[in-house]
């Protein structure tokens, strides 16, 4: 059985990503996209989060990751 797949889609869209990936290979190159589309979701889930929270809660939910690591055991 292959480790590969196919993924059919139009071909402008098919057209545009091959002029976008150069010579990347397609895994690479979509592994890239997937990679900077999390981050960027991330960055904006944190600016949200920071608008919503005050310096305080910030500070006080610091502490409090922090505490859970130190005493968090599995026994």
């Amino acid at each position: 059985m292959s480790n590969y797949s196919t993924i059919s889609l139009p071909k402008k869209v098919k057209e545009i990503l091959e002029k976008d990936k150069g010579e990347s290979d397609w895994g690479e190159y979509l592994m890239k996209l997937y990679r900077e589309a999390s981050e960027k979701r991330r960055r904006e889930a944190f600016e949200k989060l920071r608008k919503i929270l005050s310096e305080e809660d910030l500070k006080r939910i610091l502490e409090e990751s922090e505490t859970f690591r130190k005493e968090f055991t599995i026994e």
